[in-house]
């Protein structure tokens, strides 16, 4: 015998409208249940920030941290979750064989060493094939590779790599300015710039390409 009830609970959330065949219950219904819990189950990483908050003794339901924990649940996730958009956006052009330049693209990212932020300043310069990369296109892309655990390397390899795939041109170079919170704020306790480089194709070797990228880089 069925029976229609307008309030039923699942994994102790309130549904309205489920009808229950014995133990069946619609299967939308339960899966529109589940979805609200997903939602209001407490972030793990809050857990995390009250045990780190009392591991170094502070009190976490103290005026000034007691919406703390939710803050940093919400920047973790927030800067994990990072959406760069559309990234490979190409236009025709007329002329091929230009050597573009884009500097100034300044990003943060985390020293998977220390879980301390990192700035870093990043200038890509390729040379353009039959269509060009979207002006855009390039700060998401540097956006999108810094949003995660990095070393600064591996972040200038990164964006390097993903312009080669996506322009086809494998005259690419990379270069990174970084400053590192994990010197200025821990160990020696001092300020200085890091320099990496990705240099691909043609200006990786001597000529008048390389001559090119660096006079425009030093200009």
């Amino acid at each position: 015998m069925s029976t229609d009830v307008n309030d039923i609970a699942v994994n102790g959330i309130e549904v309205n409208g489920i009808e229950v065949n014995g133990i069946g219950v619609n299967e939308e219904a339960v899966a529109a249940a589940m979805e609200i819990a997903a939602v209001t189950e407490p972030d793990p990483l809050v857990g995390l920030a009250v045990s780190l908050l009392k591991e170094i003794g502070e009190d976490p339901d103290r005026d000034g941290l007691r919406e703390t924990p939710e803050r940093f649940a919400r920047w973790w996730r927030e800067f994990t979750d990072y959406d760069p958009g559309t990234v490979a956006t190409l236009f025709e052009t007329t002329t091929t064989g230009q050597l573009v330049l884009v500097s100034g693209i300044e990003v943060w990212s985390l020293c998977e060493h220390h879980l301390l932020p990192f700035s870093c300043s990043i200038s890509v310069a390729y040379r353009s094939t039959e269509r060009l990369l979207g002006l855009s296109k390039f700060a998401r892309i540097a956006h999108q590779h810094a949003h995660r655990l990095q070393v600064q390397e591996r972040l200038v390899a990164d964006i390097a790599a993903d312009i080669i795939r996506i322009t086809g041109s494998q005259d690419v170079a990379v270069v990174g300015h970084g400053e590192h919170l994990c010197m200025t704020m821990r160990g020696i306790r001092t300020s200085a710039r890091m320099t990496s480089t990705s240099i691909n194709g043609e200006f990786a070797r001597a000529g008048l390409a390389r001559d090119e990228l660096l006079t425009l880089l030093n200009g």
